[in-house]
């Protein structure tokens, strides 16, 4: 491991709101002008490199992850030494200025590689809760936080919190939908040098590139892609498909590699989904250590996503399952490379390949 390095272990930030008043124009948060926007990711230290959008939602690459804006939801990811909580206060008023009122949050994220680097409120988890409970308005009375610790990673952990309100209407509903956030790290470095700057072609053309040669255009075939290159390496890309968004992250430098996913499922659809996303997540970075998070759903799922992983020769070190307010289940899993046996040998990329095809 490099004494230090980028981030790549994002920040999550969940809000949800509500209208005072329901005659309120439908295209709500989507209305905020963008100016105003880039005014409160100059608070967290990004910025807006590529967009895409549709009837639904629209969808921001930021210079560090992504930002995805519905009429009455906000979801922000950030990687790096940004400060992401400072977003909360400036998006709340800015709902409020178009009728809307907080109604849900939620915070995760996994462990970083470089604690000692993160500026506050960032540099414990501690620190944070503190922050958000400071930010959030008082009618958000049911609040936790929760550090899950599966037993056989040391450090790996994921840390959440959520906060609702005492309406009925604000509770969570288990309408079968779920977000799935996945974290993967010592990636295999014939799939991570994809992520290279390997020309003097322009960041859109050579992202499209990566998508492409990569096989990331292929894990839903149905979405419209937001992709983005970055110099001198590392990528990052936005899907939409329908109401639903999807998004990966990379960061390839060795020592230090990192890739995420994350998207929005659901059960009543294709029963197949989350195990043909996974397989081919795992076919394009082929990582030694993974985790997982499936937030609103039973077990069940997190079973499938086990056999899943079991089958293409990563093997399950703990789960961890806790219920937050307004959210439910939160399943969180570890999977480690079996071939490696955790002393640091690298399973052969083209051998993980074929298991995966």
């Amino acid at each position: 491991m490099a004494v230090s390095g980028f981030e790549g272990f994002e920040k999550r930030l969940e809000l949800d709101f509500s209208w005072v008043d329901p005659i309120s124009a439908p295209l709500g948060l989507r209305l905020v002008d963008f100016e105003l926007l880039e005014q409160m990711l100059a608070h967290v230290q990004c910025t807006v490199v590529s967009a895409l959008a549709n009837a639904h939602f629209d969808a921001y690459v930021l210079s560090e992850s992504s930002m995805f804006i519905y009429p009455t939801r906000v979801i922000i990811k950030t990687c790096g030494t940004t400060q992401l909580l400072k977003s909360v206060c400036p998006l709340i008023l800015l709902a409020a200025g178009l009728g809307l009122m907080v109604c849900r949050c939620r915070y995760t994220r996994g462990s970083f590689l470089f604690p000692e680097l993160q500026p506050f409120p960032h540099r414990s988890f501690e620190d944070e809760v503190l922050y958000l409970e400071d930010c959030l308005p008082s009618w958000l009375c049911e609040r936790k936080s929760s550090v899950m610790r599966p037993t056989n990673m040391a450090g790996h952990y994921w840390h959440v919190f959520a906060a609702t309100g005492p309406s009925r209407s604000w509770q969570f509903h288990d309408d079968g939908s779920y977000t799935v956030e996945v974290c993967m790290t010592e990636l295999d470095r014939v799939c991570a040098n994809k992520f290279y700057h390997t020309s003097e072609a322009q960041e859109c053309s050579l992202a499209k590139a990566m998508t492409q040669a990569t096989g990331i255009g292929d894990i839903n075939p149905r979405a419209l892609v937001c992709d983005f290159a970055f110099e001198p390496c590392g990528y990052s890309m936005n899907g939409i498909d329908t109401e639903r968004y999807s998004t990966i992250h990379v960061t390839p430098e060795a020592g230090f590699s990192y890739a995420s996913y994350e998207c929005i499922g659901n059960v009543h659809g294709d029963g197949d989904e989350i195990t043909r996303i996974l397989m081919k997540v795992v076919k394009v970075f082929c990582p030694r250590s993974m985790s997982i998070s499936i937030t609103g759903e039973s077990e069940e799922l997190s079973d499938v996503v086990k056999s899943t992983l079991q089958a293409l020769g990563l093997e399950s070190w703990d789960r961890s399952t806790d219920q937050f307010p307004g959210y439910g289940t939160v399943v969180f899993q570890t999977f480690r490379d079996s071939q490696s046996g955790g002393n640091g040998a690298r399973t052969d990329s083209a051998s993980r390949k074929r298991s995966v095809e």
